[in-house]
C-alpha cells in the first residue's frame, strides 16, 4: 500500500489557493500526513531586463517576503485544521523551488494549482505546474482552478 506521510502543498495566495489546500489537507487527514505549505516569492533575477534600479528591486522583493511570511501564518489558521502544518516562504522560480523543497523534504505527493494559461502568457511565462510535473520524482496533484 501506498504511504503518504508528508504533502507539499504550494501555493501562490491567490483566490485559487483555498481549494489547493483543501485538497492537502483532505488527503492529509485521512492519511495522518503531515503538510508543508510553501509559496514561492520571484527572486531577483526575474526583474533584471526590466532597467529597474537593483536597489528598488531589493526592497520590492524584502518587502514581498516580508508580506508573505505574514499572508502565511494567516492562510494556515484559515485553512488548514486538525493537521500538522508547517509554512515556508522561499525566493525564487516556482518550479525549481518546489522540485527542490519536496527532494530536501522528502515528500510523499505533491499538490498544486494550476492557472490554465494559454497563448502569449503561456508563452511569457510558461506553465509552473507543467515544469513539476515533468520533473517530480512524487507523485503531482494538480488541482485547476473553476
Amino acid at each position: 500500500m501506498v504511504e503518504i506521510n508528508k504533502i507539499l502543498c504550494a501555493v501562490d495566495f491567490s483566490e485559487h489557493s483555498p481549494v489547493v489546500a483543501e485538497y492537502a489537507s483532505t488527503l492529509a487527514k485521512t492519511m495522518g500526513a503531515e503538510i508543508i505549505c510553501l509559496y514561492v516569492a520571484p527572486s531577483l533575477d526575474q526583474y533584471v531586463g526590466f532597467h529597474v534600479p537593483p536597489s528598488s528591486i531589493e526592497n520590492f522583493v524584502g518587502e514581498i517576503v516580508t508580506g508573505a511570511d505574514s499572508t502565511m501564518d494567516t492562510f494556515i489558521t484559515e485553512n488548514f485544521s486538525d493537521v500538522t502544518v508547517s509554512g515556508k516562504v522561499v525566493t525564487g522560480y516556482a518550479a525549481e523551488e518546489i522540485i527542490g523543497m519536496a527532494q530536501e523534504e522528502k515528500v510523499d505527493m505533491i499538490i498544486m494549482g494550476t492557472h490554465g494559461r494559454v497563448g502569449i502568457d503561456r508563452m511569457l511565462f510558461g506553465s509552473v505546474a507543467e515544469k513539476v510535473v515533468k520533473t517530480s520524482k512524487a507523485p503531482v496533484l494538480t488541482v485547476r482552478p473553476e
